[in-house]
């Protein structure tokens, strides 16, 4: 056999033998590379935005946990739109390995909420001058977004 397909062979000899330990690898590889996927994109950004002002520094260890953090809440913020119970779990399943704290991820969870009201707010304020309706409809808009927001802020995964 060739090396793949003894690759996957242990790969499936594993995985009928320690589930649970296959199942969260597989979770952890992939937050760890969609972290360094967001990561490589800013860093990309910021070289494409500085190639007339020179070298810009790429993003410190501490921003790159920030970032991965922020991604973190993004992720429980749309998903508590559709379903809070859901939402709850990828908290717990976030949170499970030790690297986030629930209320951390609660907390950008609801960062982005605020922020999506806000963009939802600066719409109205830009279209109050063409359309007054319209600007009423971005109003409406921002609600569900505050909402939520105060719900994230307010949850107690405990």
């Amino acid at each position: 056999m060739s090396a793949p397909l003894l690759l996957d062979l242990a790969r499936s000899e594993d995985a009928a033998r320690w589930p649970g330990a296959v199942v969260r690898q597989e979770a952890t590889a992939r937050r760890t590379y969609a972290a360094r996927c967001a990561l490589t994109d800013a860093r990309d950004a910021v070289r494409r935005a500085a190639t007339d002002r020179g070298l810009v520094p790429l993003p410190t260890v501490d921003q790159g946990a920030r970032t991965e953090l922020v991604e973190a809440g993004d992720r429980v913020a749309w998903c508590c739109r559709d379903d809070s119970e859901e939402a709850v779990a990828l908290v717990r399943e976030l949170t499970a390995d030790g690297e986030f704290v629930a209320d951390e991820v609660l907390d950008a969870a609801a960062d982005t909420m605020v922020v999506n009201g806000l963009l939802a707010l600066s719409e109205a304020r830009t279209a109050v001058t063409a359309d007054p309706s319209k600007a009423a409809e971005w109003c409406l808009a921002a609600v569900p977004h505050r909402a939520l927001a105060v719900t994230l802020a307010s949850a107690d995964i405990d």
